[in-house]
């Protein structure tokens, strides 16, 4: 075993890669016995201390000879006390190979964050959230991201082994079919945000096709932190009665954003923050690759978690995420003043709403919420389009449905995410049937706030409420269902709400 020193202030350090990224010195190994001394092991141990302010991305290369079968990387940094409200200590950590670390990831071969605190890459196989395949000798790099330091630093010791022999072979993956059985046009319930073991989660596919299955859904969306590495493990996971799409959550440090369906295998890079400018460079990557552009949970408090990136290129936005919360109220508030701005302006061009459970592990339910879809086809394709154009409601449960329409005097009808063509003061009926939702209030939403409340439903949970307006009132309309409020004048937790319906001709 070798030890060194690789201290911010110790060694020389390069500014390379992506942007706001270090580079330390290099971590050499001998050439290496012969490849067929199968299992000799050769090991470093670095050491060093990242200051406050330590750029986002620090890089470790390594020196990797011909003939290693397998790369294991085990981390320990330090966690000392801080005071209330000072950020402590969080070192996140991944790898790329001798591809290189240039931002667009043609070198990635994993991330863990700071969900693991080791981790192996062989030809054969890998730890959860790492790619498996050939080890080229060459310059790899250990990604060490300081997502949070404390104000005495952060002090961390890396151990690197390399274990010689011959490489095993590199499994073909397979991949979920785009397509499931589904009802032709009907309405498909769904759950888009969710974590495994491949990332920060704690339950395998398994898990949570089952629970997904239990839950009424019809399709789901993998959605791992930073990495595609289990993509290749849903194939046998989807059916006729599950639909599986792939992505991403990209989870840069000014805001996280779902890679929505993208294309089995598509890595979507997240090392930049809103000033670099990079954002509209990997929007389009996800358009290119067949996804979606979702930013998750705009308002959530954790360090880096808030949106910064703005909604030009989105196709949806993550309203409801997991239990409603503080922050979910001030996101649907935030997504309701974007309606507005968009019929003030004119061009018929709005950002539809969704919601999703952000699952990680028990009790966290999956799908509680879910974005249920109306859709031609359970096909990757039509359920995309579904929630690209508005056409969906969001739900607490299975057992929360609703038919939501605004009708003229002349038939002229509309549902959800659609126009009802209309003149300014033609009376326009609008009615919402509820299921599942004993005891919620309905509420009428539109650009001039909420106009119409209801008294209770029954106890049985279903029932009827009818409103009538204009278009000259109300430029859209969209209904919220929540349960009644404990007292004083918040409106009550969320059971569902809509996306709007829109009144006029234009």
């Amino acid at each position: 075993m070798c030890e060194d020193d690789h201290g911010i202030g110790r060694r020389a350090l390069f500014v390379t890669g992506a942007a706001a990224a270090l580079t330390l010195g290099t971590v050499s190994f001998s050439h290496g016995p012969a490849a067929e001394a199968a299992d000799n092991q050769e090991t470093r141990t670095v050491r060093g201390t990242l200051p406050p302010g330590s750029p986002d991305f620090v890089h470790l290369p390594v020196d990797v000879p011909a003939g290693v079968r397998e790369i294991k990387v085990a981390y320990t940094y330090d966690r000392p006390s801080v005071p209330a409200g000072t950020p402590g200590n969080a070192l996140d950590i991944g790898l790329f190979d001798e591809r290189g670390t240039e931002l667009g990831g043609r070198g990635f071969r994993g991330w863990s964050g700071g969900a693991r605190t080791e981790f192996f890459v062989r030809a054969d196989d890998a730890t959860p959230g790492y790619l498996p395949g050939p080890l080229h000798p060459g310059t790899w790099h250990i990604a060490l991201g300081p997502y949070t330091v404390a104000p005495e630093g952060l002090s961390y010791e890396i151990t690197v082994t390399l274990t010689y022999g011959v490489q095993g072979t590199t499994p073909v993956p397979g991949y979920p079919p785009s397509r499931a059985k589904g009802r032709g046009r009907a309405w498909y319930r769904g759950d888009c945000h969710m974590h495994s073991w491949y990332s920060d989660g704690r339950r395998t596919p398994a898990e949570i096709a089952a629970l997904a299955r239990a839950a009424g859904l019809d399709f789901i969306n993998s959605s791992e932190h930073n990495t595609t590495s289990s993509h290749a493990h849903w194939a046998d996971l989807a059916g006729d009665d599950l639909l599986i799409m792939l992505g991403e959550e990209v989870t840069t440090r000014n805001g996280h954003v779902l890679a929505l369906g993208t294309d089995p295998g598509t890595f979507i890079d997240w090392r930049y923050r809103a000033r670099d400018n990079r954002w509209a460079r990997f929007a389009q990557q996800i358009h290119r690759a067949g996804g979606l552009v979702v930013p998750a949970h705009p308002h959530a408090t954790c360090v880096g978690c808030g949106w910064k990136f703005g909604f030009a290129e989105a196709d949806a936005v993550e309203v409801w995420n997991g239990p409603f919360t503080p922050d979910d109220e001030a996101t649907l508030a935030e997504w309701d003043n974007t309606l507005v701005a968009s019929v003030r302006a004119g061009h018929g061009r709005w950002l539809p709403a969704m919601g999703n459970s952000d699952a990680h592990r028990s009790p966290d339910a999956i799908g509680a919420p879910q974005t249920v879809v109306l859709a031609d086809d359970l096909t990757r394709e039509a359920i995309q389009e579904g929630i690209r154009a508005g056409r969906s409601y969001v739900a607490e449960s299975k057992n929360v449905s609703l038919d939501f329409t605004a009708s003229g005097g002349r038939g002229e009808h509309a549902g959800i995410g659609e126009r009802l063509r209309t003149d300014p003061g033609t009376p326009v009926t609008v009615r919402l049937e509820a299921r599942g939702a004993p005891r919620c209030t309905v509420r009428f939403v539109t650009d001039q706030g909420v106009l119409f409340t209801s008294d209770p439903l029954p106890v049985a949970g279903a029932g009827t409420v009818e409103w009538r307006t204009t278009a000259s009132y109300a430029a859209y309309v969209r209904a919220e269902l929540r349960h009644e409020a404990a007292a004083g004048p918040v409106p009550g937790v969320m059971a569902a709400f809509t996306n709007p319906i829109f009144l006029g001709r234009s």
